[in-house]
């Protein structure tokens, strides 16, 4: 079976609005795909503020931002498909929207960006909500991806996605496990903001900077840190904890993100270290994605924070390191269509794999 469809990601990162359009193709049971076009439509200071304090609106007012921003996301695929001329070749919009609340133990989660607005505003047949069923079989809803990584990316032992939270998967013969590492881009982000600029490019700033093993040992020894998978943050585990911490220790920003980078690549390290220690793979490689793969002081970091257990990092093209989570909520949304599962249990905790996401029918009957 061939498939055309859009997948839409916005990041706890809050650098934009990602897009993908996909050919994704079933054969017996095996998926391929291929990215014809990709683009990121950066959030303006506006809406970006919006985003970041959702979680502080009354009822009222957040309900009116999920609509708003669900017409956001649907002018954006419409601006998407004119600018790429793909009038009449998209079957399907997969949205991840972006998440606000996410409190699985409290058998909650919200993402922003209403599916029947996309549906409306584009007129073609929208997925959302792709992670409430889960929660509601009692799973963490968190991480999504390791479906997308075990159908399309099943070379790669080791997954890695450093976005605003840095999270891990394992491609295993009897289903993927996944979990939440830690913060990530969204804490250097707010430091590197402080001296106005958007982000740390390149690991520029972390490389020159000095490491503090007193607040390094602070951070590492964090509560979630203990906590055995399956397991997932919420975007105010970074904001909220985490960077006043940082505050706290009245360091240079270039120390700062030198010390926090040190704290990312060694609990990635752990994070291998227990994954390998559970099922010990061979020669394994570990595939880098999201905004962070472009920090080579980072990932040179992470790099050596593996290097013991034979995992060697592979850093992809740029299209896949920036877009491989919109390409994952194309499929996901194909595979609801089909009424297959598109969340494991094996990831999350939940009582069973599911079949999650609101269909939205965009298109006349």
């Amino acid at each position: 079976m061939f498939y055309r469809a859009i997948g839409v990601m916005s990041g706890s990162s809050l650098d934009g609005l990602d897009l993908v359009f996909a050919e994704l193709v079933e054969t017996a049971g095996k998926w391929s795909y291929s990215i014809k076009t990709s683009a990121c439509y950066a959030y303006d200071e506006a809406l970006t503020e919006q985003l970041r304090n959702a979680i502080h609106l009354s009822a009222y007012d957040y309900l009116l931002l999920h609509s708003a921003f669900g017409k956001y996301i649907g002018e954006a695929v419409n601006r998407f498909i004119a600018e790429n001329a793909l009038q009449h070749q998209v079957q399907l919009i997969g949205s991840h929207g972006h998440t606000s609340f996410h409190a699985p133990d409290l058998g909650m989660t919200g993402q922003l960006g209403d599916g029947a607005t996309i549906a409306a505003t584009t007129g073609i047949n929208t997925v959302s909500d792709l992670r409430i069923m889960d929660i509601a079989l009692g799973g963490q809803g968190a991480p999504i991806v390791p479906m997308g990584e075990k159908l399309l990316l099943a070379d790669y032992a080791y997954l890695l996605n450093l976005g605003g939270i840095a999270n891990i998967s394992a491609n295993r013969n009897e289903g993927p496990v996944a979990f939440d590492v830690c913060a990530a881009n969204r804490v250097m982000n707010m430091l590197c903001n402080e001296v106005d600029k958007a982000y740390d490019a390149g690991g520029e700033m972390a490389a020159t900077g000095l490491l503090h093993t007193g607040l390094l040992t602070q951070l590492n020894n964090l509560d979630y840190y203990k906590l055995h998978f399956p397991k997932s943050l919420a975007n105010d585990f970074g904001t909220d904890k985490i960077y006043p911490m940082i505050k706290a220790a009245g360091i240079s920003t270039n120390d700062a993100l030198r010390t926090y980078a040190e704290h990312i690549a060694m609990q990635i390290g752990y994070a291998v270290n227990l994954l390998h220690a559970e099922k010990p793979l061979a020669a394994s490689k570990l595939l880098v994605t999201g905004g962070g793969a472009h920090n080579h002081f980072l990932v040179k970091r992470i790099a050596a924070a593996v290097s013991g257990y034979g995992v060697e990092v592979i850093v992809p093209e740029t299209e896949l390191i920036d877009y491989k989570e919109a390409l994952i909520m194309a499929l996901l949304a194909v595979l609801r269509w089909r009424e297959e599962n598109t969340v494991l249990q094996t990831v999350t905790g939940a009582r069973r794999s599911s079949i999650g996401g609101a269909v939205w029918m965009g298109q006349d009957a």
